[in-house]
């Protein structure tokens, strides 16, 4: 589930968090980090429960304008196409899906309010409109549309934002990440009928790459900030910014530790998490230090790269 850039981001922020702590506890750290990895997973059982609440939405809707005084005609005899999605009643019917969501809370019982607005905007979404006037009724289809509801309704939405935050902090900045899997799922339950249980780890040593990664910034993260400090050339020490030295510091830990692992996606993967976790100059900042401090360990024997474009990045990680 989790792929490489994620682990080093995730690191990266338990890394910063550690950095200002009380304790000091690398054990902690390590826990912390686990913990923000398993919750990545629960944000993904988390946005999938939400399918049930919506079609709920729409059927008690109906069942309202139905009972009207005087329904129209389209009201008398609505259209259940969306109330009776063949995805949705899949979906309800994985008892180990509605099992992990019940044991860990994942509900959306007390965001009604998000849920009828979530509602309301897919209801007058072109695609829901389609779907909803297309005589096709397929289990494909059906999974298509709730595809279509996770790309267009999740992205940039303030009020999920806010409700993710109360629910986790470690959720917003996962958002975007588990959209994706989701939606990957979606396809793939539209050609197997089978739903993905995702595997923390998608490799067999991302886990021991993740703590190792880890361990080795917080032990040697002294000594790392030191040779960050006296290789500031024009630079003042007190303005170095805290979010690039430790990215600094987690691709040194990366390059000394991981002898398979190329240099240049070692630098190129902590110059990219830059631009997105630090300041507008961070990209430049760090590619420039962490390769000239790289250069220095290669020829003291810090690093070792012996297999062949491990260190000049021909091959990728």
């Amino acid at each position: 589930m989790l792929s490489r850039r994620l682990i080093r981001i995730k690191t990266f922020k338990v890394l910063f968090s550690y950095e200002f702590s009380e304790t000091g506890v690398v054990d902690d750290a390590q826990k912390e980090l686990y913990t923000s990895f398993e919750e990545c997973r629960k944000l993904y059982y988390f946005l999938f429960n939400i399918c049930f609440p919506i079609v709920r939405i729409a059927g008690d809707r109906i069942e309202a304008l139905k009972n009207k005084f005087h329904p129209t005609q389209q009201e008398a005899n609505p259209n259940y196409k969306f109330v009776n999605n063949s995805f949705v009643e899949f979906l309800g019917n994985e008892k180990e899906f509605c099992k992990i969501c019940e044991k860990q809370g994942l509900s959306w019982a007390e965001y009604d309010v998000f849920l009828k607005r979530l509602y309301n905007s897919i209801a007058s979404s072109e695609y829901y409109q389609e779907y909803m006037n297309s005589e096709e009724s397929s289990f494909a289809q059906d999974c298509q549309l709730f595809k279509r509801i996770f790309e267009e309704e999740f992205e940039d939405n303030e009020m999920l934002e806010k409700i993710l935050e109360e629910k986790s902090i470690y959720w917003t900045d996962d958002l975007s990440y588990v959209l994706n899997l989701i939606i990957w799922a979606l396809d793939n339950i539209s050609k197997t009928r089978k739903f993905n249980y995702p595997d923390l780890f998608i490799k067999e040593d991302d886990e021991d790459y993740a703590v190792r990664l880890l361990r080795a910034a917080i032990l040697n993260y002294d000594d790392y900030m030191k040779l960050i400090t006296e290789n500031l050339a024009n630079w003042d020490s007190d303005r170095l910014v805290s979010t690039d030295a430790d990215l600094i510091v987690l691709g040194l830990a990366e390059a000394v530790t991981f002898p398979e692992i190329p240099l240049k996606v070692t630098i190129n993967e902590y110059v990219e998490i830059s631009k997105y976790y630090s300041t507008p100059n961070s990209r430049i900042f760090v590619n420039g230090l962490l390769d000239k401090l790289i250069q220095q360990k290669l020829k003291s024997g810090e690093i070792v790269k012996t297999g062949r474009g491990l260190q000049d990045g021909e091959t990728k990680n």
